[in-house]
């Protein structure tokens, strides 16, 4: 058996996927980072990882990212699938913070903007999932955690394209119920706001912790699932939101 263990993240060159890689490095995973800007490549290179630029939307660069972690460690332990927003977004659905009398658009949003987000959402994970998955049966099992968002569970106008996160968390439960028996896991975790995130008053009073997150308290959690130490949690979706949805499920 081998100490090494080896953890790809995507969308790793700010926010929450810098905070994710960070914590997976510092719980003893060797990186490998993409972004698609070189912002990966600089912090791969602080946490002594590998890094690339590259889009999740591009299967050749997934294929590229997944090739070059295999030639310098020759295993992939955990799969972190971290996304953006997409391009093209509407002006009005990029407010900050969250106001119950928001009225945003939803019949205008156009189909490009849909193809796109499901592109980003669902499928760069599926695809990933493709790559990934005869590796991880031949090493003997791996994780997976895909970063959605706390609107999947209660949709807000504002950000209406989370909707679509909801089919990634089925597919999270379908991947996770049929790849268990090779000890591979896949898991959703939810964040809510962040310390990147300029809310307005309204929106920090609905947050009964009364702040945003931390980038390193996701990071933690995210490292947690990606461990053996989660070894029984798979084909959950796991909410990291301070209290701030009501829903209980």
């Amino acid at each position: 058996m081998t100490d090494l263990k080896v953890a790809i993240v995507t969308g790793s060159g700010q926010g929450i996927g810098r905070g994710c890689a960070i914590e997976l490095a510092h719980a003893g995973f060797k990186v490998s980072l993409m972004s698609p800007s070189d912002r990966s490549v600089k912090l791969a290179a602080e946490l002594g990882g590998i890094g690339r630029k590259g889009s999740v939307l591009d299967n050749d660069d997934l294929k590229a990212l997944v090739d070059s972690t295999m030639e310098a460690y020759g295993r992939i332990d955990a799969v972190v699938t971290n996304m953006g927003h997409g391009g093209g977004v509407p002006e009005a659905i990029k407010t900050v913070g969250f106001d119950p009398d928001f009225d945003g658009p939803l019949l205008e949003l156009p189909d490009d903007l849909w193809h796109e987000s499901l592109d980003m959402y669902v499928m760069s994970v599926v695809r990933t999932a493709r790559l990934v998955t005869p590796i991880m049966i031949e090493q003997g099992g791996g994780a997976f955690v895909n970063l959605s968002s706390m609107n999947t569970i209660e949709p807000r106008a504002p950000y209406p394209m989370s909707m679509l996160r909801g089919a990634l968390h089925s597919f999270g439960k379908m991947y996770g119920d049929r790849y268990a028996r090779y000890n591979i896991r896949m898991n959703s975790l939810m964040p809510g706001f962040c310390e990147n995130v300029n809310l307005s008053p309204q929106a920090r009073r609905s947050i009964p912790a009364n702040r945003p997150a931390l980038f390193s308290e996701i990071g933690k959690i995210c490292a947690f699932l990606a461990s053996e130490d989660a070894a029984y949690v798979n084909g959950q979706n796991i909410l990291a939101d301070g209290g701030m949805n009501r829903a209980v499920r």
